[in-house]
């Protein structure tokens, strides 16, 4: 077997021997990846591409910061591992760094492996803590792959693992571009939301709802950065009627849009905060959950059934306390917000002054989508609702032939590169998605 695998190329040996994720094997191209620094990747035939995807919109501190591998390499030498039920410096440190950045009355942090770890206990924490079952959760939402992150999910990854059975209920969420609820403002969409909620807990049961799930600003399902007023508006609706606010914060977290949350733009107070990502930009798995002070003194005497192996990992942690630090010592949130307003925002409006299929550009800090239409008058999607097509091909393949690696999801283009990319590198990059999405011009229909 060795001998047939040597005549092999390595992209070969890859797809014949990994089972990849969200994927049709057969169909599989992966870029063999050499090396990768700040926001550039290196394949193994030595063509360096541009990481406008920030890989899956989680390395914000870009790709090798000397500070976190030195971190890495520092702990590894002294303590690579340890069972959870024992304490270590680096996991009480990141915790502590955590907290003091994330709300008022912010009490503890349960370590996970990643977000949708993190979706689960939350959930469970906050189904334990009312006594309920019920949750609530967003339409063009993304919350994880597991059985109940999956259920909680809003888009088309749910639908072949949707049982009915998960206790979840779906809304939808303010979205003025694609309303669902023929609304003409951004006032008017945050109110009639907000109307829609509370009217599916009536009819649903009050009583029954342990939970509320939302992205604080929705990921891959669209980055729709929410209306002024909506989240406050859930956060009062909560409070009436007793149901926890869960702050799906895994994707928007840690200095994307310009903060160290995004709800702290909206003066809300989660009850949960569910986090991963760029809490430590990947460098080793990690996620976690925030809680209150209530739901953490809910288990002073109780003990909480749930638990990992791997819990606070003492390489993570200790990944995450150079992050944060960094963040901190470097300015990498403030970079994130002046990248927004300075480069990315004005260049994605220039995009779509010159490009029609560009219906509309949303987003903040490093956080931007541009939504393919092939009409702007009749919002036709370049993509359908849940697939992919030969536009969105051509400019995925355009991309990457100018060196650009980005991230698509159905109709969309997300613009989303790590909160250290500088001015010169970000209006590279602009450059580079202008050309690319020249070769999908001619798909444009309206007038």
């Amino acid at each position: 077997m060795a001998n047939d695998r040597s005549t092999l190329t390595s992209a070969e040996r890859e797809k014949a021997s990994v089972f990849h994720s969200w994927s049709a094997q057969a169909s599989i191209n992966p870029l063999m990846v050499k090396d990768a620094e700040g926001v550039y990747v290196t394949g193994e035939d030595g063509t360096t591409y541009l990481d406008l995807s920030s890989q899956l919109v989680n390395t914000n501190i870009g790709h090798q910061h000397p500070a976190v591998v030195r971190a890495i390499q520092e702990q590894a030498a002294t303590l690579c591992t340890i069972a959870p039920q024992h304490g270590y410096v680096s996991r009480y440190r990141a915790a502590e760094l955590i907290l003091d950045r994330s709300f008022e009355g912010a009490a503890k942090v349960f370590f996970t492996n990643g977000g949708t770890e993190a979706m689960e206990h939350a959930i469970r924490l906050a189904r334990l803590s009312t006594g309920r079952h019920k949750v609530l959760s967003a339409y063009r939402s993304y919350h994880g792959a597991t059985a109940t992150s999956i259920n909680l999910t809003g888009d088309p990854r749910r639908w072949p693992n949707d049982t009915g059975s998960a206790g979840v209920v779906h809304f939808f969420g303010p979205f003025l571009y694609r309303s669902a609820y023929h609304a003409n403002s951004e006032t008017q969409e945050c109110q009639r939301a907000l109307e829609n909620l509370e009217e599916t807990i009536r009819f649903e049961g009050p009583t029954s709802f342990a939970a509320i799930v939302l992205e604080t600003i929705p990921g891959t399902a669209g980055i729709m950065v929410p209306p002024k007023g909506f989240l406050a508006g859930v956060r009062e609706i909560c409070d009436r009627y007793g149901i926890v606010y869960i702050a799906d914060e895994v994707m928007c977290g840690f200095g994307r849009t310009g903060s160290w949350f995004a709800f702290q733009q909206h003066d809300v107070r989660p009850d949960l905060v569910v986090f991963a990502k760029g809490v430590n930009s990947g460098y080793v798995p990690l996620g976690g959950v925030i809680l209150n002070e209530a739901i953490s003194a809910f288990f002073n005497e109780r003990v909480y059934p749930g638990g990992l192996t791997y819990s606070g990992h003492p390489l993570a942690c200790a990944a995450a306390v150079a992050t944060i630090e960094a963040m901190q010592s470097e300015g990498i949130i403030e970079n994130a917000q002046r990248i927004g307003d300075e480069v990315l925002r004005p260049g994605l409006v220039a995009l779509a002054d010159k490009h029609r299929i560009i219906g509309d550009v949303r987003g903040l800090g490093v956080f931007f989508a541009l939504e393919l239409v092939t009409n702007r008058a009749t919002k036709e999607p370049l993509a359908p609702y849940g697939a992919s097509s030969p536009a969105m091909n051509d400019i995925v393949a355009a991309s990457r032939n100018e060196g650009l690696l980005i991230f698509t999801n159905f109709n969309r283009i997300h613009v989303v590169p790590p909160c250290t990319i500088t001015p010169a590198e970000a209006g590279d990059a602009l450059a580079r998605l202008d050309r690319a999405l020249s070769v999908a011009d001619h798909y444009y229909t309206g007038e």
